[in-house]
């Protein structure tokens, strides 16, 4: 059976919704990869439908850096669950501006959404990028009283990139003593650079995020630790050793993504740690679908769960 053929029938047409230049740009042209990133996911923002929830853009001073986040607020009273938001887009493309999960975490968990725009490769590296996300995590909860936050409420999520970010930050936050966390919600994340599995090995359809762009990305974003043995698990934290003391986790992949293989391994050394962690893997699901089909029962019911999820941890 193609792959194509094993795609659920609602999701097929994603892969003409992703566009294929994109990906190649990620290799060639960061900046035009995402000028294309951010015309798409304008497309997404402009199909939302209206609501309540206001959306502020503001920044503050990071150690070495201005930090840019969007602040999503719903129009319930405080103090409400805190989420730490980091966005997708391979470690190389994306913004914070992710309205379809910080609208739609704000409104099912009535919680604020801190979104972050954390530096990306290769400009940058991993350490950048996780020194960005600890930072806010901190100026989230050390902002908590004027965010409307209780600050005994705090998760932190993401998905694909952000989704390797949450992973990385619970175990940096964990080491460095930082703040108390929920919830860590694993969306498809990308946290292994090796991609030394099947699933992979499979995926190479050039409409999905697949495996040599993302071995291109990792590139980039690991900088001169790319091809070691010893790769640091703020990074990719497939290479962690140590799950202890980690924050419950959920976690969802579909069974057509790249990042099958290693999610399923990476939660389950979870749960062998004792960490409280929920896996949901979706048949039939490509890298992301949920974003380009959203009306599709798969997504539906995938987003259903993930916000579930928060709505449990924090809300």
């Amino acid at each position: 059976m193609s792959f194509i053929d094993r795609i659920d029938p609602e999701l097929v047409r994603a892969l003409d919704l992703m566009p294929t230049e994109r990906f190649a740009a990620i290799e060639d042209d960061p900046p035009r990869a995402r000028q294309l990133t951010e015309d798409y996911q304008r497309i997404l923002r402009d199909a939302l439908p209206k609501t309540d929830v206001t959306i502020a853009e503001t920044s503050f001073q990071g150690p070495d850096c201005e930090i840019p986040v969007v602040i999503y607020q719903p129009p319930t009273p405080a103090p409400r669950g805190g989420l730490l938001w980091m966005h997708g887009g391979g470690y190389i493309v994306g913004t914070a501006r992710a309205d379809y999960h910080g609208v739609g975490f704000a409104e099912h968990a009535c919680c604020t959404v801190v979104s972050v725009d954390y530096r990306l490769a290769p400009e940058s590296t991993y350490r950048d990028s996780i020194a960005d996300c600890f930072a806010a995590l901190n100026w989230m909860v050390g902002n908590a009283g004027e965010l409307g936050i209780d600050p005994e409420r705090i998760a932190i999520g993401g998905g694909s990139a952000g989704g390797g970010l949450t992973a990385g930050l619970a175990h940096y936050n964990r080491d460095q003593a930082g703040p108390a966390l929920k919830l860590q919600l694993m969306l498809y994340p990308m946290i292994d650079d090796r991609h030394d599995t099947p699933s992979g090995r499979e995926i190479t359809h050039p409409a999905v995020w697949h495996r040599q762009v993302s071995l291109a990305a990792w590139k980039m974003y690991l900088g001169a630790e790319y091809g070691r043995d010893q790769v640091s698990p703020y990074a990719a934290a497939a290479r962690a050793s140590d799950f202890s003391d980690l924050p419950p986790a959920f976690v969802t992949v579909g069974a057509l993504d790249l990042f099958r293989d290693e999610t399923i391994d990476y939660a389950q050394r979870l749960m062998a740690a004792g960490v409280p962690t929920d896996l949901q893997v979706y048949p039939g699901v490509i890298h992301g679908a949920e974003l380009s089909v959203p009306e599709a029962t798969v997504s539906r019911r995938m987003r259903s769960e993930y916000r579930d999820a928060v709505k449990r941890a924090i809300g």
